[in-house]
């Protein structure tokens, strides 16, 4: 069964995005620092990316306008909108529950759980994230949109691996097996 991984970065307060949305602040402690490619690495083992109306736009109009970043992707936009799909970039009326079960269940390789707040919510209650990877930025917002939500029940997890670097920490968890 495909892998599913939580792959964001977040304030040291816990937030992806400022509260006028934005991820301007995402780097580290100095602009000009050497900073290891972890995502290289992370997206070898990705075919499947999902993200939610606001990821998308954030990154097709803000960060990446002239190309889409994620061409080497499948890509599942979750939203209500009724857009044409392509063979890469499917948009898709349905919950993030619904459609991360199905692909599971379809081979390929690893699935990218990208953004935002509305879609990584229900999969962590859901408990559907096998991998998560965060990556904490060094940077108080005060405000914005949290990454974490209420669950009804703890969810455990286990440490896998820790990096830091340029002010930046990167935990990898697992969910913990119960024994």
């Amino acid at each position: 069964m495909r892998k599913v991984t939580l792959y964001i970065a977040v304030s040291l307060d816990g937030y992806i995005a400022d509260r006028n949305g934005d991820v301007d602040w995402l780097n580290g402690q100095c602009s000009d620092a050497e900073n290891p490619d972890t995502y290289s690495d992370f997206v070898k083992n990705v075919d499947t990316v999902i993200m939610g109306w606001k990821t998308y736009r954030q990154v097709a109009e803000k960060l990446s306008p002239d190309k889409w970043v994620y061409s080497e992707l499948t890509s599942y936009i979750i939203t209500h909108r009724a857009l044409p799909s392509t063979d890469n970039l499917k948009f898709v009326q349905d919950s993030p529950c619904r459609i991360v079960q199905t692909l599971k269940s379809v081979p390929g390789k690893g699935i990218w759980i990208c953004g935002g707040a509305s879609i990584i919510q229900p999969l962590v209650q859901a408990q559907l994230i096998d991998e998560y990877y965060i990556s904490i930025i060094p940077t108080l917002l005060g405000s914005g949109i949290p990454l974490w939500g209420k669950t009804e029940k703890e969810i455990k997890l286990q440490l896998i691996r820790t990096q830091s670097y340029n002010g930046i920490t990167e935990l990898v968890y697992t969910r913990r097996q119960l024994t």
